[in-house]
């Protein structure tokens, strides 16, 4: 089944979100107060709406509680953000991902409960878009529109199995440029080096084929 996230706020970060999920294949609710910005995502998403996410009874209308992961992304109203946060929280949802102004707005949702706080100068929107849909990806670096390079936990089924056993570049099109583990790296490793479960395996490859490594690699959890 496809993972279902909801994204509360549609400006430049919480916009990027949802651009970047539907584009790998994800079912996103997006949640905004401004109604241009709502019709502006109507045709990107799977549902748009109009709704004041600082309302329990609307987001609870919405089914909200359903949804696996939930992105605030609200822009510069701290209070709104801390709001939704809250009965995000009250309510029962899974994961909360929340992006915080400062340092200070930071310590206010670590408080309060939520899972994961993002620095939108620190973090581009599908980068954390990546890690949020798989388990398996630490980080996610964009290198053009089409390729980018990823960092993907090898899972037990790929335990104790080289490189050549496990053939990513035949059956994915992907590159495993180096092997980190713990705090050894092994950089252009040989088709001979085992993996063990837990290594870090650096990917390099087309947008395409990475993606369908991570789904592949998340069956396996």
């Amino acid at each position: 089944m496809k993972k279902q996230f909801a994204v509360i706020g549609l400006g430049r970060f919480g916009g990027s979100m949802c651009k970047a999920l539907s584009d790998q294949g994800m079912e996103v609710l997006a949640i905004d107060i401004d109604e241009d910005r709502v019709n502006e995502f109507s045709n990107i998403v799977t549902h748009a709406v109009i709704a004041d996410s600082t309302d329990e009874g609307v987001l609870k209308s919405l089914g909200i509680r359903n949804f696996q992961h939930v992105v605030v992304a609200i822009g510069d109203n701290l209070q709104s953000s801390i709001l939704t946060t809250l009965i995000l929280k009250e309510i029962g949802v899974e994961k909360i991902t929340v992006k915080a102004q400062n340092d200070y707005h930071e310590k206010v949702l670590r408080k309060i409960g939520a899972d994961k706080i993002i620095h939108p100068e620190r973090d581009m929107g599908v980068r954390i878009a990546h890690q949020i849909v798989s388990n398996n990806v630490l980080d996610y670096l964009e290198l053009s529109d089409e390729h980018s390079i990823v960092e993907l936990v090898a899972t037990q089924k790929m335990d104790g199995k080289t490189l050549i056993d496990l053939d990513i570049r035949a059956r994915f099109g992907c590159n495993v440029v180096a092997v980190k583990r713990g705090k050894d790296i092994y950089v252009s490793p040989q088709a001979d080096q085992s993996i063990r479960q837990g290594d870090v395996l650096i990917v390099i490859g087309g947008d395409k084929d990475i993606n369908r490594l991570e789904k592949q690699m998340a069956n396996e959890e």
